[in-house]
């Protein structure tokens, strides 16, 4: 079945404004929803009724298709096939399998890149990519929208009233892929018109003054190759970011003209933190955010990255999110490093997913490739493609979810405690680094860890968001890049009673990467009662003095030291030199109703885990959560039916055992009776979900 259809690229500007009337809301989903992509176009023989029984065998539930096939969907140019996918959607909407449907735009077909090789990407050098990669287009180049937007509208026309199809993933883990070609940075000056106006305005913003750099005209403005002013190199970085925002934006609003009210717009994030696209910014423009994490296994699963991903995904929208990606079996792009998951270790990440507020879970992918660059990323079936030790595990997994789920979506999360993530100062400590070891997500990740091993449930807040005051603790790593406006704001969340945690070079530079030409800390001077004019890298460890914290051998910092002078706070550690040994390392200032507490330097793990639980006491945060054993992590929400939820679980191939702290209720998964202060034993790479009565 083949049809032809030319179309009209309308301007991006426009598509948007098509859409700026707001986002539907999301139908709520009534369970959890446990799959994995599909992909029978990629199988070495027909099995479609095979594995569909499979599937229904095991209890799969969705399936997401469709977003790595434009040469399936559009063989030729113009010509599109849809009747090898709709016999596929049929079958699995017989079964009673859902369907996520993606957007086919990351991976352009053989007789584009024919007919039309510019639209490969430029980056930055004149370094031109080559066909044989995924994701290696421009983004913004007029030719490629032009066949993205005819492959894109013919494919969701077509598929908008499939009974089976629930949602629309618009592209797969987009980022700019650095295009820097010569339309890029043609369009970056226009940017930059439209932001700074005049080029006065942006000589002065940016000192170009410096080096004689001044700009007269914006025909003058140089490329970004070699540049080295750090307030360029930051904008273009925004811009870099803004183009991959209104690209997801740009496909949104064509998915949303055909699909129906109860269908959703998503996309896949990478997992962890990703400092070269602005997840807030295009979260806004999605009905539902999801993220691809991938982890370590076997002794190295500890759940970190799980958490990581999730409480992130989680914060984009204050909502529930999709795992549309995760580790089945094995990963890597070759063999050097496969490792599959112990026993009971696939159970325990779903459930894992679903503690942090996971409405869904589905493996990359169902089956095992046997050709291509990702043969050894192994699927739910192995090479074999037959029932194997996953597939059990899976259909256990998929069984319990059948009757719990109902009670396990849609969890709602209340966290305390917010980590503040700025993008921005990433990249300014990026362009201006302190050191070769340590930087801006080093920092955030060691700030995440140890709130993540004291059990303590957290949210990310970003810039510009509005809700800091919901929080009883925001801790904040480097603020290295911030407005007068966001200091001014995290000084009012203090004063009315928030506990802030500040870490060494904030407030230091403007919104510009321009270094402020008050006395650090700038606008948070008062708040934080202390000021500083000198710093000072550090050649080795330094012990504080007297081991105020009681961590023995993690008693020392490194890297950084900034010569605290106290104007008001108080000093809650000293370093342990005769030069630097008269400056404050840690201190904190009660500030209004709140306090602020301040890290001039970089601490070592466990002495940042002991600050951070004394702050945590401080704002009343502490409890039974933080006496548990090492291994087990817990985590707390509400349910559908308002019943509170208590996930523990056991990341240790031994058991482990707690006396169980809350209201008495039921444990879910064996609907057994669980009674305040009750010994409860985990089981190795085990958990128990208890839902208070």
């Amino acid at each position: 079945m083949t049809t032809r259809l030319r179309v009209v690229v309308l301007p991006l500007a426009a598509v948007l404004f098509l859409t700026s009337a707001g986002i539907a809301q999301v139908p709520k989903v009534n369970t959890v929803l446990y799959g994995a992509s599909y992909y029978h176009e990629y199988m070495p023989y027909e099995r479609l009724e095979q594995d569909v029984q499979m599937m229904e065998k095991a209890g799969i539930s969705v399936v997401r298709l469709g977003e790595s096939t434009w040469s399936s969907w559009e063989p030729r140019d113009g010509e599109f096939s849809f009747a090898w996918m709709e016999r596929i959607l049929d079958r699995l909407h017989k079964a009673g399998i859902q369907v996520i449907l993606g957007t086919p735009t990351y991976s352009i077909p053989p007789w584009l890149y024919r007919k039309h090789p510019e639209i490969l990407v430029t980056r930055l050098g004149e370094k031109k990519s080559y066909y044989g990669p995924r994701q290696n287009m421009d983004i913004t180049h007029p030719t490629y929208l032009f066949y993205a937007e005819r492959v894109i509208r013919q494919v969701v026309s077509h598929f908008k009233d499939h009974p089976a199809v629930i949602g629309y993933q618009v592209d797969n883990e987009t980022s700019s892929y650095e295009t820097a070609g010569k339309n890029v940075q043609q369009n970056f000056v226009e940017y930059l018109r439209k932001k700074f106006s005049t080029t006065a305005e942006l000589n002065r913003i940016w000192g170009l003054t410096y080096w004689g750099q001044l700009i007269n005209d914006w025909d003058e403005f140089p490329p970004r190759d070699e540049i080295l002013n750090p307030g360029y190199k930051l904008e273009w970085e925004r811009f870099q970011q803004k183009i991959t925002t209104d690209f997801l934006a740009w496909q949104g609003a064509i998915v949303r003209e055909y699909k129906k009210t109860d269908q959703f717009i998503t996309h896949n994030f990478v997992g962890g933190v990703r400092t070269n696209i602005d997840e807030f910014e295009i979260a806004k423009n999605l009905d539902i955010t999801a993220v691809n994490p991938y982890h370590d296994v076997q002794e190295d699963l500890d759940g970190f990255g799980i958490a990581l991903s999730g409480d992130l995904c989680r914060s984009l929208k204050q909502n529930n999110y999709l795992i549309t990606e995760t580790n089945a079996q094995t990963i890597g792009w070759d063999s050097k490093w496969q490792r599959p998951p112990y026993d009971g270790q696939l159970r325990l990440n779903v459930y894992s997913h679903l503690a942090h507020g996971a409405n869904m879970v589905a493996y990359w992918h169902w089956h095992s490739l046997h050709y291509g660059q990702e043969t050894y990323w192994k699927g739910v079936l192995s090479h074999d493609l037959e029932p194997n030790r996953a597939y059990q595990e899976v259909s256990r997994t998929a069984h319990e979810l059948k009757e719990l789920g109902p009670r396990l979506v849609n969890l709602k999360k209340k966290s305390k405690v917010a980590v503040l993530y700025s993008v921005d100062s990433h990249q300014g400590i990026r362009f201006m680094p302190f050191s070769d070891k340590v930087d801006y997500l080093s920092v955030l990740h060691q700030l995440y860890r140890a709130l993540f091993e004291l059990n303590v449930g957290v949210d990310f807040v970003f810039p510009g968001s509005a809700n800091f005051g919901d929080y009883a603790v925001i801790v904040v790593p480097p603020l290295y890049i911030a407005s007068d406006a966001l200091l001014e704001k995290l000084a009012a969340y203090a004063n009315s009673g928030g506990h802030l945690l500040l870490t060494f070079k904030s407030g230091f530079c403007n919104e510009h990467s321009t270094v402020r030409w008050q006395r650090v800390p700038g606008p948070l001077r008062k708040a934080a009662g202390f000021s500083y004019q000198e710093f000072s890298s550090l050649k080795g460890e330094l012990p504080l003095k007297g081991d105020p914290f009681q961590v023995g051998d993690a008693n020392r910092v490194s890297v950084w030291a900034e010569m605290i002078l106290p104007e008001g706070a108080t000093a809650l550690a000293y370093y342990d030199h005769p030069f630097f040994g008269k400056y404050p390392a840690i201190t904190r200032n009660k500030y209004g109703k709140g306090s602020v507490t301040y890290e001039g330097t970089v601490l070592s793990g466990k002495l940042q885990e002991k600050v951070l639980l004394e702050l945590l006491q401080l704002a009343g945060l502490t409890g039974p959560d933080q006496k548990l054993p090492a291994p087990v992590r817990v985590q707390h929400g509400v349910s559908n039916a308002g019943k509170t939820l208590h996930y523990y679980l056991n990341y240790s191939g031994a058991p482990q055992t707690f006396a169980y702290p809350y209201a008495g209720g039921v444990e879910l998964l064996t609907r057994k009776p669980i009674a305040k202060a009750q010994n409860i034993t985990l089981q190795p790479w085990d958990l128990v979900i208890v839902e208070e009565n």
